[in-house]
């Protein structure tokens, strides 16, 4: 009960991050990352009790929008790291997602915590374009 009157609204919702920024290549690696790891705390009310839940993030299902996933415990990082990155290998409009696994505690009026489970939450998608570069042969200036 408690997870179910929270996790639509409190836990956090993560946007997966794309570097190189809007495009990409095919062939290319595309580093992928979101916001670093860190355990959020948010009280509600719940039958009339005070609860506090706190959700720590442990993995990182990423879905590349092009039919390919893969799972990490770590968030990624920006260029230079390369941590996470994938190769798209076709061109085309793709849609990546992050979904945190949350391992969920709550603590009701302050009665010691309990463990509440694993939260899966999915953030709002980021649109990629993968493109192809074609190499051109030219005269060379005169």
């Amino acid at each position: 009960m408690v997870l179910s009157e929270s996790k639509d609204t409190h836990f956090p919702k993560l946007t997966v991050k794309v570097q190189p920024t809007g495009r990409t290549l095919i062939n290319l690696d595309t580093i992928v990352y979101t916001d670093p790891k860190k355990t959020t705390t948010f009280p509600i009310q719940l039958l009339g009790f005070p609860v506090v839940i706190q959700a720590t993030p442990i993995s990182y299902r990423w879905n590349f929008g092009d039919g390919n996933t893969a799972t990490t415990e770590t968030p990624g990082s920006p260029y230079p790291a390369k941590e996470i990155t994938h190769k798209y290998m076709k061109r085309g409009s793709v849609s990546l997602t992050v979904t945190v696994n949350y391992e969920a505690q709550f603590n009701v009026a302050g009665t010691g915590w309990q463990y509440a489970g694993i939260v899966p939450i999915t953030g709002p998608a980021t649109g990629l374009q993968v493109r192809e570069a074609v190499p051109v042969l030219v005269d060379p200036p005169r």
